[in-house]
């Protein structure tokens, strides 16, 4: 069983994956700090708990590249992501702006049950 991450390091680790989605590159602790709107002290603090837990690799001033693991983890976090808003959008016509906040807050606390539910009904 994956070890529970806190809403804080998800963000960071679904941050990282999408700006190097976007870029095609490692990632810089500026980048993500500005894109989370934190201080890069605690961008770096989250990059080094990461690095602990396996799921990125970085040298100090370097760039950020997720490993293998924190990839899989990252697809994870970021597919909740999507498909709670989808559903939000979908099912209760909620406004894609607010479905995406919503979704955030949403995505670290649902549970398994409820989100392969959700995952059923977008499927139908």
């Amino acid at each position: 069983m994956e070890k529970k991450l806190t809403e804080s390091i998800e963000d960071y680790i679904e941050t990282i994956y999408l700006e190097s989605q976007k870029h095609g590159k490692g990632v810089r602790i500026t980048d993500v700090a500005l894109e989370l709107k934190v201080s890069k002290a605690s961008a770096n603090d989250a990059v080094r708990k990461l690095k602990e837990l396996g799921y990125v690799e970085h040298e100090r001033y370097g760039q950020i590249y997720l490993t293998e693991a924190g990839k899989h983890r990252a697809e994870k976090v970021y597919e909740k992501h999507r498909l709670i808003t989808e559903f939000l959008v979908k099912a209760l016509e909620v406004s894609l702006g607010t479905a995406e906040k919503d979704a955030c807050g949403i995505e670290h606390i649902i549970s398994d049950e409820s989100f392969e539910k959700m995952k059923a009904y977008l499927d139908q």
